[in-house]
């Protein structure tokens, strides 16, 4: 019997550190202005300042009073996800979780190649890292409106709501590329473990590259991308998949 979405998350999530219903909004791991002229301290003070900002405090008030109040950010988001019947705190909270981890894939000096295990996987399963480019990027540019790219390891076969661009259920165990609208993200999906994120949501570029969503997208992934993290986040995936005796293929 397939697990549902919320299972899958616990699995992945219960040995890392979740965000309680205390939510705050946390800085991204670098000062405002360290990704210059990449991307402007004024990028990051009406994105990080203001709209990351305003998912925090709009959260906040949405659960006081509800069953979502002292529970996880991921339980929450993928409670009010309600596949794909989509409750009031939903919004919210996956775009405060999007925004931690969209933070966390940049650093000053990044982009390049990543190595080791992670570069192997890519290859592995894209046929080269510059056919993987290709395909994040695309990903990219192509989600209509508003949304994010993502870099993800498809454990195995669990709910998949409404994603967009679902790969076929023969890419079990390998890395995937995926695109989603909006606020959603890979956890509703309860197969997915996110490694990478791009935010094409307007408001992630337009003051530096107006609407030139495809330049963003490429100095992103040529200067911005923290592989390491990256690689961080697929160890973390790895170790507890095999805990859980899933036996990955990673």
């Amino acid at each position: 019997m397939a697990s549902s979405g919320l299972q899958h998350v616990n699995l992945l999530y219960t040995q890392g550190n979740k965000v309680t219903a205390e939510f705050e909004l946390k800085p991204p791991p670098y000062s405002l202005n360290a990704l210059e002229p990449i991307m402007s301290i004024q990028t990051l003070e009406y994105h990080w300042g203001k709209h990351h900002r305003a998912y925090v405090e709009n959260l906040k008030k949405q659960v006081v009073g509800t069953g979502l109040e002292g529970r996880s950010l991921e339980d929450i988001i993928v409670t009010s996800y309600n596949k794909g019947d989509i409750l009031p705190a939903f919004n919210n909270a996956a775009q405060v979780w999007n925004h931690d981890f969209f933070w966390e894939c940049m650093k000053p000096g990044g982009g390049g190649r990543p190595t080791g295990d992670l570069l192997g996987l890519i290859e592995r399963d894209f046929g080269s890292f510059e056919k993987f480019l290709d395909e994040f990027k695309a990903a990219a540019a192509t989600q209509f409106g508003s949304g994010w790219a993502w870099l993800a390891y498809k454990a195995s076969r669990f709910d998949t709501g409404d994603a967009a661009n679902l790969p076929s259920s023969d890419e079990d165990n390998k890395l995937v590329v995926l695109k989603s609208p909006n606020a959603v993200n890979p956890l509703v999906w309860g197969s997915y473990y996110p490694l990478l994120t791009i935010d094409v949501w307007e408001h992630a570029y337009y003051l530096d590259y107006q609407n030139r969503r495809p330049d963003y997208i490429s100095v992103f992934t040529e200067k911005l991308v923290s592989w390491d993290a990256v690689s961080s986040r697929l160890e973390h995936a790895k170790a507890v998949l095999a805990k859980a005796d899933i036996h990955p293929a990673i």
